[in-house]
């Protein structure tokens, strides 16, 4: 398969209504995906199955499985620079004006909303929490087609994705944040938070919401970690780009102890994280069920590629290729939070959009983030 073939595989998968997800991963040049070939709808009970798996914020709802046996996976090398992206006739990105009252209706409501947050956290509920919001904007009939190749030649650095399920919905993504990565049994995942524009990383100047938010995300991180894997460490904190925004980022890695299977428990102590969700994480998730008033679904969720077996050399140093022969296979997982998304659906495109609120917040400051966050998505669809 080459990279046209790739593109009408999907195309072909999308007008068939058959389940399909394609992605690229931070910094690669090759498109994965796997393409099933059944409309029935699987999920993961354990997170021991095989596959890509699309999981909800709230693992109370049910997750979706494109299973290993299901379906046909494929790997495709590529240049973002020789994608040829295709102009849609009679698209364009309309403000209607129901979608622009919907805005500023949605606008009181964030607004009230954060204060509350603010509110909550005076009263020492949390330390922290996150709160979303939608951005809705009509599209039109378009291929998502162009609008996948319009993110992977935009966010090289992100994990870009579009996935669909005819009985779920249309799901498009480049999300700068790893969930977990899995290979053996080496762990590592990030503590990513705080937000910045800026014209290069030398203009970057953070302030103390910023960088305590920060220390949020590595503290819990590491305190849900300790009692279930057998090392952990912590990187410096850095300034990495996503898109036209600036983020403090963390890596934690280490070894899972090898007489357990930690994979559900590690991924059911990370997700949500406080770069989603809050913390504590309990009565953060609660005031965000209770007082969102919409559905997040997928959104803050997470996806990726789940218990995939690969080849492990048994030492790629060594320069007898006949040695490597014997290389063992180990499983991989590795998944991505679903940030800077986009729901496609009747003709409209709805943006997911949020921000951590602390003590320090000031509701107007948090509505101009999101609206910062949003041109991610939007930057594509115009």
């Amino acid at each position: 398969m080459n990279i046209s073939d790739c593109f009408e595989r999907l195309r072909f998968q999308f007008e068939n209504e058959l389940p399909f997800v394609a992605y690229r991963k931070p910094n690669s040049n090759y498109i994965k995906g796997f393409l099933q070939n059944n409309q029935e709808l699987f999920s993961s009970e354990t997170f021991s199955e095989s596959g890509f798996l699309f999981a909800p914020f709230d693992l109370k709802n049910t997750n979706v499985l494109f299973p290993l046996e299901h379906s046909e996976e494929f790997s495709v090398e590529f240049q973002p620079s020789t994608l040829t992206i295709e102009t849609q006739k009679g698209a364009s990105l309309k403000i209607s004006d129901s979608v622009e009252q919907e805005k500023n209706t949605r606008q009181r409501q964030h607004l009230k909303l954060v204060e509350q947050g603010i509110d909550a956290i005076s009263k020492q509920r949390f330390k922290k929490v996150v709160l979303s919001r939608k951005e809705v904007v009509g599209i039109g009939k378009v291929s998502p087609i162009p609008i996948f190749k319009r993110l992977l030649t935009s966010y090289t650095n992100a994990f870009v994705y579009i996935w669909f399920h005819p009985k779920v919905g249309l799901w498009l993504g480049a999300t700068p944040e790893m969930l977990l990565s899995v290979r053996g049994l080496k762990f590592k995942t990030v503590s990513l938070a705080g937000t910045r524009s800026a014209l290069n990383v030398d203009d970057v100047v953070w302030d103390e919401k910023n960088l305590k938010e920060q220390q949020f995300v590595t503290d819990f991180i590491k305190e849900e970690l300790n009692s279930i894997v057998k090392t952990i460490s912590v990187s410096p904190r850095e300034t990495i780009k996503a898109g036209k925004l600036y983020h403090l980022k963390s890596e934690i890695s280490g070894i899972l102890n090898s007489n357990k299977n930690t994979l559900q428990p590690i991924i059911e102590s990370l997700h949500p994280t406080p770069a989603v969700c809050g913390l504590p994480k309990l009565p953060s998730k609660k005031f965000i069920l209770d007082n969102e008033n919409y559905n997040r679904e997928f959104y803050t969720g997470f996806l990726g590629e789940l218990n995939l077996k690969r080849a492990k050399n048994r030492n790629a140093n060594r320069r007898n290729v006949e040695n490597n022969a014997y290389g063992s296979i180990v499983n991989e997982t590795e998944l991505f939070v679903n940030l800077r998304c986009m729901q496609i659906k009747d003709d409209r495109a709805s943006i997911y959009v949020g921000g951590g609120i602390t003590e320090a917040s000031n509701p107007k400051t948090e509505w101009a983030e999101t609206e910062k966050k949003a041109r991610t998505m939007l930057d594509v669809l115009a």
